[in-house]
């Protein structure tokens, strides 16, 4: 399943729970909680999800609103390392699970994660 097509098969609720299940995972974490702005979880979560929507093929609200993502320079203040990238993927792939995605759905995220969080890492 092409990732822009996934909008159409999911929907914006699974992805909005999904962001929120991941996040609520987050401020406990010692791996990735720290680099997340407790101040800010909100924000950070609306952000996510508003990205998703868009890469997944619905609404460009994100584009919108901050432009291009520019993901790596968007995140090149923090230590991402393959320890950091693992734990994102944990997580995610844990709040994936707990929104139960079809099948096929199921494996176009999490492939599209697993690349991503490689993607972004900028620490040995």
């Amino acid at each position: 399943m092409p990732i822009d097509d996934l909008y159409a098969t999911i929907g914006e609720a699974p992805i909005t729970r999904l962001v929120a299940s991941f996040y609520s995972q987050i401020a406990a974490d010692d791996i990735l909680g720290p680099m997340y702005p407790a101040d800010d979880l909100a924000g950070a979560e609306q952000r996510l999800r508003d990205f998703l929507i868009g890469r997944f093929g619905g609404p460009q609200h994100y584009i919108e609103q901050r432009g291009h993502p520019r993901l790596r320079m968007r995140h090149a203040e923090f230590h991402i390392d393959k320890r950091a990238r693992d734990r994102w993927i944990e997580l995610m792939t844990k709040a994936v699970d707990e929104c139960a995605f079809p099948a096929e759905a199921r494996e176009t995220v999490l492939d599209f994660f697993r690349t991503m969080a490689t993607f972004m890492i900028n620490a040995h």
